[in-house]
């Protein structure tokens, strides 16, 4: 295919070049019943793109197919037999997935580290899920993806099931060994759907973790904004085989997101893919050889350490992406939340990932030796700054987390439910998500019984910085239980 071309880009082009005036949403008419106010932070450009997709960008019946043909482009680029542009993020694109996956079974091997929006999923599809734990470290207290054995054992106590859901990467980074997983799936004959949204950028190099299109996963997910170029909110279905059919799948997809549409994210995956194939190899062996520096520079940095070695291996992760860095700061004595609120308050540097004892700084295409540079030099300024001691957070021991699910998500969610103290909670249903974020694992899910050592957590947690968006109490003095 001629991957030179950007069809929806181009259209946005040609859509200024022949000087259309819109009698159409969107209200603002590009840009010109827009706040100057608003037009001065946000540019002229953005209001002039941001155009109607069809009877706009396209005609009214889409004759132009600019959508269809990007997609069809990035299908090839990647190596996938179909891709779905999504607009709404890969929270929706996981939630559409679930659905043409198991909506018409009712049940999903899903593995438990996977985001809070899988968690959504179960919840508004109604699917029952068949837990498979993931490997916790125990020294450092995070989980790597399930391994094979452990999906093989969880499908021979439980095969009756639609299909098999994990995540890889992790936000950490690791990764499971995709190809062996979708071997057992599929001599189950099941269909594999892995998470990847944070690992867009995978076809594009060989030293990157394996891409789940080439381990023969069925279907996967990918955030083009994530580790990618394009906006946020843009995210790509790839699918391949005929598990999963590809009509339904966009049925479910289309049955759940927008109609609404905002044409500058698809422009921006369009153009995204073009670039990958055009330069990404070339511009991906740059931002590898940054990283490798970057990692080796800030594993000089007194007092703190630079994890890798300790996440690859036989207990731990099957292939890690060199492209995230993780930094831990217990020798310091201070937390990654402390860590990241300093560095942002002090340097205005941004990191994502942070936890009781880390941060994580990510690297795209779009670093550079000077961003390297202000990362080295805060984080430096950081290891030698006066921060008072972290509070301690109640670590509990891996098994403690293997909490015991007794009602369907989706019954938990949807119950009559009533607000207690958060001791008062313990041994009484959940009824809500509780989810630290970032990455956005949830440790309690609707319909889990609540256990002492999750509260324990929670609680000191809070105290510690940990950041809980999803339940009604963030500040966890009281927990939403069945009643």
């Amino acid at each position: 295919m001629d991957h030179s071309v950007a069809p929806v880009l181009d259209a946005v082009a040609a859509y200024h070049r022949d000087g259309h005036t819109a009698f159409t949403p969107p209200g603002h008419k590009q840009g010109r019943g827009a706040d100057p106010r608003a037009v001065a932070v946000l540019g002229e450009g953005v209001f002039r793109s941001d155009l109607l997709a069809s009877a706009g960008l396209d005609d009214r019946t889409s004759s132009g197919k600019f959508l269809a043909k990007a997609q069809e482009l990035m299908a090839d680029a990647v190596g996938a037999e179909h891709a779905f542009f999504s607009t709404c993020g890969s929270s929706l694109s996981v939630k559409a997935a679930m659905l043409a996956m198991a909506g018409r079974h009712g049940r999903l091997l899903v593995g438990r580290d996977a985001h809070k929006s899988v968690i959504s999923g179960l919840v508004l599809s109604g699917l029952t899920p068949t837990w498979v734990h993931p490997r916790y470290d125990e020294e450092l207290h995070l989980a790597h993806p399930p391994s094979p054995e452990q999906v093989a054992a969880a499908l021979d106590a439980d095969s009756d099931v639609a299909g098999v859901l994990i995540t890889s990467p992790t936000p950490y980074g690791t990764c499971a060994d995709i190809t062996a997983i979708a071997r057992l799936c599929h001599d189950r004959d099941l269909p594999l759907l892995v998470d990847e949204a944070w690992g867009a950028h995978l076809p594009f190099h060989e030293e990157l973790p394996t891409w789940a299109m080439n381990a023969d996963a069925d279907l996967c997910v990918a955030s083009i904004h994530k580790m990618g170029a394009g906006f946020e909110q843009g995210s790509v279905f790839h699918l391949q085989g005929d598990r999963i059919d590809p009509a339904f799948l966009s049925s479910c997809a289309d049955m759940l997101s927008t109609t609404s549409a905002n044409v500058m994210v698809y422009a921006g995956m369009d153009a995204w893919r073009r670039q990958m194939v055009e330069h990404g190899h070339e511009l991906l062996d740059a931002a590898l050889a940054l990283a490798a520096d970057a990692r080796e520079r800030l594993a000089a940095v007194p007092g703190l350490h630079v994890l890798h070695d300790e996440l690859i291996g036989a207990e731990a992760s099957h292939e890690l992406d060199e492209l995230k860095i993780y930094l831990d700061t217990s020798e310091l004595g201070i937390s990654g939340y402390q860590a990241a609120d300093w560095l942002r308050a002090q340097r205005c540097v941004d990191v994502g990932l942070a936890d009781h004892r880390r941060f994580e700084a990510q690297l795209t295409c779009a670093d550079s030796p000077e961003t390297v540079d202000v990362l080295v030099d805060a984080v430096t300024a950081l290891a030698a700054a006066d921060l008072p001691v972290a509070p301690p957070v109640s670590l509990p021991q891996p098994e403690t987390l293997e909490i015991e699910a007794t009602v369907r998500p989706r019954d938990a969610f949807f119950c009559d439910y009533r607000d207690v103290p958060v001791q008062d909670a313990i041994g009484a249903i959940c009824a809500e998500q509780i989810t630290p974020y970032p990455p956005g694992i949830p440790v309690l899910l609707p319909g889990e019984q609540i256990s002492a050592d999750a509260v324990e957590y929670l609680v000191s947690g809070v105290k510690a910085g940990m950041v809980l968006p999803d339940p009604a109490d963030p500040q966890l003095e009281t927990i939403r239980v069945m009643a």
